[in-house]
C-alpha cells in the first residue's frame, strides 16, 4: 500500500515514489519546496519532506486525468484542469506547480501529519504485535485496481449517457469514520470515478469522506455498490446514506478529489470538535412532527425551541423552513464564530438544526453543544433531501441550493426570493456577468432583457470593459458588494434575519465540497 512506505528509508526515497506506478511523477525539477513548511518541521520529519512533496503532487495530477474513449484500448493519458486541457505530462505538471502551489504545499503538510501519526502508531503496534486494520481489510497487494468494479459486461457508451441528456443521476453522500490513510483512499476514488466517467468533487480526511459525483445511472449505481461494499465502509454506510437527483456528468466540469483536514470547511480542527460527539439524529418524520409543534405556538419568539438552518445565507435565500432563524453568513467556516457572537440566543433553548444533507450538521451541532448553553441540541437526519424526498409539500418552501452546475433543486412550486433588480417573484441564480467576479444573481428574464446581469453597478461597468489581459478571465476577486456584508452578524432577535442582495457564489461546500 503506497502510504505504508516509510520514508525513514534514507535514499531509498526515490525507491518509494517508483512505487506509485500508477501516480508516476516526472520531471520533479517543476516543484520547488516550501522553505516555510520545512522551516516549521523537526529534523527528523524534514527527511520525509520531499517523499510527501512528490506524493503530493502526483496525487494532485492524478485527480485531474479525464477519461478518453479511447482509454479502453490504449495508455493515452489527457489532463483537464482550471478549464485547460492538458495532452503531455510536462504542461500540466507545469500548470500544477506554477498555479497550484498552495494545494500542493496543504497537501504535503496533510501527508507530513499522517505520517508522522502513521509512524508513531506503527512503532506502538509492533511492539504489541497489533496489526494495522486497513491492511487487514486490503488485499495483499493493496492495488488500487482491485477494488475497481468489472465493467467488461457492459458497452463503454453506458457509462457516459447520463452527460448532457436527463439519462444521469447526481449522489451526495458523507461517511464519518476514522481513516488511516486518506492518500490511499483519494487515489482509489480517483480511480474509481475515471473507471466509471464519473464527474464531481469528494474531499477525504482522516475523519471520513464526503462526496458528490455525476454520471450515468449505471455508473452511480456501480459507485454505490462499491462503497456499500468496501471494507473501511460498509459498516458505515447503507443505501439510504447516498441521496439522488436527477442530473449526470454534464453537473460538473471536472473531477476534484483531494485530502483535507476537514471533509466539511467549518475551520476548527477535527481534534478539538469531533464528529463523535454530534447532536440528537431526527427522521424526517421526527423534524416534521417537531417543526409542527414549533410553527403551532402562538408566540414564536417566546418559545423555548431555535429552527436554526445551518447553510450560507444564499442558500437559505431561496428555501428555508418556515420559521427558521437563517443566519446572514457567507461560508460554514463562519458558523462556529456567528454561534460565539450570538451565545445568548441559544442560551437554555431547544435547537433544531438542519442542512443540505446533514454533515454540517454532524460537527455544528457538536460545536454548539460543546458550548455548554442548550437544553438539548437536535439535527435533521439525511438534510433537507430526505425530508423533501419525504414531505415535498411539508414545512420546508421554495429551492434547495446544490453546489454543482444545476444551483437548485425543486420539490413544490413556492418562490420565496425575489429578483434583486425589480424585486418580482424570482429564486433561479446566475453567475454575475462580469467574468472576474463569482457572485450569484438573481435577475429575472425582463431584467436580463434590459442589460442588468451583474451583481451590483460596479460589476455592470467592469464587464463593459474589454479585459487587459488573457489571464484576468481566471482571475476570481471579491465583489465589493461583499465588502459590504458583515462577516459575523448580530442577531437582534430569534426572528429569522433575511439577506439582501447580491449573493456570493459558493466559497466552501457543504455535500457538494469544492476543492482546489
Amino acid at each position: 500500500m503506497p502510504s505504508s512506505t516509510s520514508p525513514d528509508q534514507g535514499d531509498d526515497l526515490e525507491t518509494c515514489i517508483l512505487r506509485f506506478s500508477d501516480l508516476d511523477l516526472k520531471y520533479t525539477s517543476l516543484i520547488n519546496p516550501s522553505s516555510s513548511l520545512k522551516a516549521e518541521l523537526d529534523g527528523s520529519t524534514k527527511k520525509k519532506y520531499s517523499f510527501a512533496k512528490k506524493k503530493a503532487f502526483a496525487l494532485f495530477v492524478k485527480t485531474k486525468e479525464v477519461p478518453t474513449k479511447r482509454s479502453f484500448e490504449c495508455k493515452e493519458k489527457l489532463w483537464k484542469c482550471c478549464q485547460q486541457l492538458f495532452t503531455d505530462q510536462i504542461s500540466i505538471h507545469r500548470h500544477v506547480a506554477t498555479q497550484h502551489a498552495d494545494e500542493i504545499y496543504h497537501q504535503t503538510a496533510s501527508i507530513l501529519k499522517q505520517l508522522a501519526v502513521t509512524l508513531s502508531s506503527s512503532k506502538s503496534l509492533s511492539s504489541a504485535d497489533e496489526k494495522n486494520p486497513l491492511k487487514e481489510c486490503l488485499p495483499h497487494s493493496h492495488e488500487v485496481s482491485a477494488w475497481l468494479p468489472d465493467i467488461s459486461c457492459f458497452n463503454p457508451d453506458e457509462l457516459i449517457s447520463g452527460q448532457g441528456n436527463e439519462e444521469g443521476e447526481v449522489l451526495l453522500y458523507y461517511c464519518y469514520r476514522d481513516l488511516e490513510d486518506p492518500q490511499w483512499i483519494c487515489a482509489w476514488q480517483t480511480a474509481l470515478c475515471q473507471h466509471l466517467r464519473l464527474t464531481g468533487k469528494i474531499r477525504i480526511a482522516t475523519e471520513g469522506i464526503n462526496g458528490t459525483v455525476g454520471g450515468s445511472r449505471l455508473a452511480t449505481r456501480l459507485y454505490v455498490e462499491v462503497m456499500l461494499s468496501f471494507p473501511l465502509f460498509k459498516d458505515d454506510l447503507c443505501k439510504d446514506d447516498f441521496k439522488t437527483s436527477k442530473g449526470g456528468a454534464h453537473c460538473f466540469p471536472e473531477l476534484r478529489v483531494g485530502v483535507f483536514e476537514e471533509i466539511v470547511p467549518m475551520g476548527i480542527s477535527p481534534k478539538k470538535i469531533s464528529y463523535k460527539k454530534p447532536g440528537i439524529h431526527l427522521s424526517p418524520s421526527e423534524f416534521h412532527k417537531e417543526v409542527e409543534k414549533f410553527l403551532s405556538q402562538a408566540n414564536q419568539e417566546q418559545s423555548d425551541t431555535i429552527l436554526l438552518d445551518c447553510r450560507n445565507f444564499y442558500e437559505s435565500k431561496i428555501g428555508r423552513f418556515q420559521g427558521c432563524l437563517a443566519p446572514d453568513i457567507r461560508k460554514f467556516s463562519y458558523f462556529p464564530s456567528y454561534v460565539d457572537k450570538n451565545l445568548e440566543l441559544f442560551r437554555e433553548k431547544r435547537v433544531l438544526m438542519y442542512c443540505t444533507g446533514g454533515i454540517r450538521c454532524e460537527r455544528g451541532s457538536a460545536y454548539l453543544k460543546a458550548k455548554g448553553v442548550c437544553k438539548a441540541v437536535f439535527q435533521l437526519k439525511g438534510g433537507i433531501h430526505k425530508y423533501l424526498e419525504e414531505f415535498p409539500d411539508g414545512f420546508y418552501k421554495g429551492k434547495l441550493f446544490v453546489f454543482d452546475e444545476r444551483y437548485a433543486l425543486s420539490y413544490n412550486s413556492d418562490v420565496v426570493s425575489e429578483c434583486s433588480y425589480c424585486g418580482a417573484q424570482w429564486d433561479q441564480y446566475k453567475l454575475c456577468s462580469t467574468l472576474q467576479c463569482r457572485q450569484l444573481v438573481l435577475t429575472c428574464p425582463a431584467c436580463q432583457g434590459q442589460g442588468f446581469t451583474a451583481c451590483c453597478v460596479t460589476c455592470q461597468d467592469k464587464g463593459s470593459r474589454k479585459a487587459s489581459g488573457p489571464t484576468q478571465d481566471n482571475f476570481k476577486e471579491e465583489c465589493e458588494c461583499t465588502a459590504r456584508r458583515p462577516r459575523i452578524p448580530r442577531e437582534l432577535s430569534q426572528h429569522v434575519q433575511q439577506p439582501v442582495s447580491p449573493e456570493p457564489g459558493p466559497d466552501a461546500a457543504e455535500d457538494g465540497p469544492v476543492l482546489a
